[in-house]
This record gives C-alpha cells, structure tokens and sequence, in this order.
C-alpha cells in the first residue's frame, strides 16, 4: 500500500515535537542542525537517537564523532531556524562551551553530549543512537514545535496523575474504577 507523502507529513506534524540542535565537531569545525526527531532510547545503558535525512551533510558528520543534542528553550527559535539552514536568521548571541570535547550551545534547556553508539538504516534517514556522556541541565520551558510552527507551551492539562510514585497509582485506581478525578 502506498501513502501519500503530503498526507503522511500533515498527518506527523500533528504530533507535537521538542526542538533540538545537534551539534559535532570534525576536521572542518562546528557543525550543527535542527532536528526535532530525537527520542530516548535506554537507560541502561543510556542511550538516545537522533534521525537525519540521508542527504544532509550533518548524517555525513554525525557517523564517528562525538554530539551534543541540545534542547533548544522557548526563547530560542532563531537558533533553531539559524541551524534549519533558514537564510537571514542569524541569532543575535550564539555561544559556546566545549569543555567535555563536544561543542554545545550554551542558554539551551539541557544538553546531552554522547558518543556515536551505532547507526541503522530508517530508509531516507539514518537513526543514529549515542551513548550519554554527560548532561547539564538549565531553567525554563522547551521550544515546542507543532503543525509546522514554533510554540510555547501553555498551561499545564488537568489529568488528575499527581507527580510522585503515589499519584501514578492513584491516576490508575481513577481508570480502574471510571471515575472522574
């Protein structure tokens, strides 16, 4: 069965997406590129994965050296359209730190530094999966990036799950029983 591409992508934009930039040194310097297709993949080992278009040339640099996803904040969606490739979008303050050997961009939400762990072929991508070697964290909100737009995220949903081991079950007991929180 064949799908349409057009309706395949409208359909995938639906989902609503963080905004990463990934980031790599190699012979000729920095580079980096937007991606918003990045996932966990294991804890142990800690493991996670980044998908790029086999075309890029960020899939070229990605294979043996060591990356950084960085997890763009909401205030940063000149950054991620400056590594989209997007012309005239030149983010007024890039800065960077490299101190663990991968460069990574400071002011983002978190950074994760990994070593390329193995690569699959994902058909007009290749899924790339790092193991994590370190990570920082920083304060604020993701950029969101939903129907092919930037976004911030809103308030909180009511779901009745309360954080904490507690508040998992008692959001199942809710479920089990069909009721409303």
């Amino acid at each position: 069965m064949t799908v349409d591409t057009m309706a395949l992508r409208s359909c995938l934009g639906l989902f609503a997406t963080g905004v990463t930039v990934v980031t790599t040194d190699s012979a000729d310097g920095v580079h980096g590129v937007t991606v918003n297709a990045f996932s966990s993949v294991s804890l142990d080992p800690s493991l996670v994965m980044v998908s790029l278009d086999r075309r890029s040339k960020a899939c070229d640099y990605l294979g043996s050296s060591p990356f950084c996803v960085n997890i763009l904040a909401a205030s940063q969606h000149d950054v991620a359209l400056h590594f989209a490739g997007r012309r005239g979008t030149v983010p007024a303050d890039i800065r960077w730190a490299d101190d663990d050997g991968t460069p990574r961009l400071l002011g983002c939400l978190a950074t994760i530094s990994c070593t390329p762990w193995a690569s699959y072929d994902g058909g007009d991508h290749v899924l790339h999966l790092g193991e994590v070697q370190h990570v920082e964290l920083g304060e604020g909100d993701p950029l969101v990036f939903h129907r092919k737009e930037f976004h911030q995220l809103g308030r909180p949903a009511p779901t009745g799950w309360q954080p904490g081991t507690r508040g998992a079950w008692r959001w199942a007991e809710i479920l089990r029983k069909g009721r409303k929180p």
